[in-house]
């Protein structure tokens, strides 16, 4: 389970930094000036080092923009063309900001969602006396497979992007994380196993990934 610490800074924010780096990716059309967040999920490292969340932000476009992203304490190896930037959080100290798709961890935790039929993390909110108190999900999500199924390994993957999808391929099997979700560019192959989000506004389950 995530917890989030709601009483205390983060400089800057994830939107502030995910509007720096959006602009720069090809498959951003919007207007940076407008860049507004729509909603966002959490999911959970099994080892509890790595938080895993995504943002959906609007830019003045009808659609919408899928934003996954990690925070770590010290930098992701290996993963410097991934960096989104660093920030500082008031209890945590530095955090590096990564990319999902290039952060081993995120991919992992993704196709085990999707491979075994998963849902979004559940969210608990850090109170100041020290206690935690759950959220309502604002994003669920829901993996295509089935409970125990074999999870593919995508730790060691080769990243590269397509239109407005980022791919991590093994060569054996390919994680696509659709960042323009709800797009004809975005539609999965009838083959692979789907990770769908319904938010605010959007009652239909929308792919956010594939595997296969």
């Amino acid at each position: 389970m995530a917890l989030l610490y709601t009483d205390t800074t983060l400089v800057p924010s994830k939107l502030e930094l995910v509007a720096e780096w959006l602009p720069k990716q090809p498959w951003f059309t919007g207007d940076p000036a407008k860049i507004s967040r729509v909603s966002g999920y959490r999911l959970d490292d099994p080892e509890g080092e790595v938080g895993i969340d995504g943002l959906l932000v609007s830019a003045g476009e009808d659609k919408v923009y899928h934003v996954p992203l990690t925070y770590r304490g010290a930098p992701l190896d290996g993963g410097e063309a991934h960096l989104v930037g660093t920030m500082e959080h008031g209890v945590l100290g530095t955090r590096w900001v990564t990319e999902g798709a290039g952060d081993p961890v995120y991919r992992a935790v993704i196709a085990q969602v999707i491979a075994q039929g998963g849902s979004g993390g559940e969210e608990l909110v850090h109170q100041p006396d020290g206690s935690a108190v759950a959220r309502e999900i604002e994003m669920p999500l829901q993996g295509s497979g089935e409970p125990g199924s074999q999870v593919p390994e995508v730790w060691a993957a080769e990243v590269s992007t397509e239109g407005g999808t980022s791919v991590a391929s093994t060569g054996f099997v390919a994680l696509r994380v659709m960042h323009v979700p709800g797009t004809a560019e975005a539609a999965p192959a009838a083959s692979a196993g789907t990770l769908t989000a319904t938010w605010p506004g959007q009652d239909t389950p929308v792919v956010i990934a594939t595997l296969g």
